[in-house]
């Protein structure tokens, strides 16, 4: 639907020719003599006459169009679209992904093939986040350090990218950060809404690096209101062949499930293990239900500006008529 923003612009429309009328030359009566021959001769000059008269017009008509151009540009029409529903007051998550070296560890199969945790994950956070529609969402990537990687976005194209281009070693590989990577989440989240502060941390070690405890990080969480899931991630069993025949051991015998535990339930959240993918796509499905999507929303119409339109007729018509005019000075 087409609309002006400033309708009482078109006020201005009949302000030229107002100006004209007010600033016209007097009648001026003054007697003349009748000369046969000058008026013989005059007839020469009636064909360029005529057309000095029609260009004039000419000019005339192109200024009078310019003018209206420009108003209507100066009234700032719009274009408002349809109705889109948006919704009025999505979460806040904030996705806190274990890139250390343990994550590493072939121990998970995707689509009949081993695979290490970091695929794993990347393959099922990724659906999570293309349904997170009407969230924020933001990705705290940690292994010896802990830094923002997304901050929060309604953009989740671009946050499955960033997430997609994460790889084990960029945040260092000897060490497991879980506590600076809560304080990090906590730092981003503080002003954001209350109960709609949420952390999903996902690791499959210990802490053992950084600066902040998990612990003291999750009291901080929860006393700025910050709610937080922790998953471990990795196998109970994996079987391995050496030198010796099959040897079964347990990759997931630095997973601290007493401290991942501890943290959810010092901020309201839940602890979830995940030994494989398929646990781990149930986790993320339980999460989509312990929090979710907004479902009252606000309809708002997309308004797409329509002014250089207009703005543009009315300077080509310009150029138009300053060529007319070096012609006609031309021929003089």
């Amino acid at each position: 639907m087409l609309n002006l923003l400033w309708p009482w612009a078109l006020v201005l429309l009949p302000l030229p020719f107002i100006y004209r009328r007010l600033r016209a030359p007097a009648d001026i009566n003054i007697r003349a003599l009748r000369a046969p021959i000058l008026a013989s001769a005059a007839q020469g000059t009636e064909l360029s006459i005529n057309a000095s008269n029609w260009r004039k017009n000419l000019v005339l008509l192109l200024l009078t169009l310019s003018w209206v151009a420009a108003v209507l540009a100066l009234a700032r029409p719009v274009w408002i679209g349809e109705p889109v529903a948006v919704p009025t007051n999505g979460r806040d998550i904030l996705l806190a992904v274990d890139i250390s070296g343990s994550m590493e560890r072939e121990d998970m199969q995707l689509r009949g093939r081993d695979v290490n945790r970091l695929v794993a994950v990347k393959a099922v956070v990724s659906d999570f986040v293309i349904k997170r529609e009407g969230d924020r969402l933001g990705l705290v990537l940690f292994g010896e350090k802990a830094y923002l990687q997304t901050p929060l976005t309604f953009d989740r194209k671009t946050m499955e990218t960033l997430l997609n281009e994460a790889q084990i070693g960029f945040a260092g590989n000897n060490g497991t950060a879980i506590g600076d990577a809560i304080g990090l989440a906590v730092k981003r989240l503080q002003d954001r809404p209350e109960n709609h502060r949420v952390v999903i941390l996902l690791t499959d070690g210990a802490n053992n690096a950084g600066e902040l405890e998990p612990l003291k990080a999750a009291d901080l969480a929860r006393r700025a209101k910050v709610k937080i899931y922790t998953i471990g991630i990795g196998a109970d069993v994996q079987e391995t062949w050496g030198l010796f025949g099959k040897r079964v051991t347990n990759p997931s015998a630095d997973l601290d499930e007493a401290t991942l535990t501890g943290i959810a339930e010092a901020t309201g959240g839940l602890f979830f293990r995940a030994r494989n993918p398929q646990e781990l796509a149930a986790i993320y499905a339980e999460l989509n239900r312990l929090e979710p999507i907004e479902q009252e929303a606000e309809t708002i119409r997309p308004v797409a500006s329509l002014f250089y339109w207009p703005l543009a007729v009315a300077f080509m018509l310009s150029l138009l008529v300053a060529v007319i005019n070096s012609r006609r000075g031309a021929h003089v």
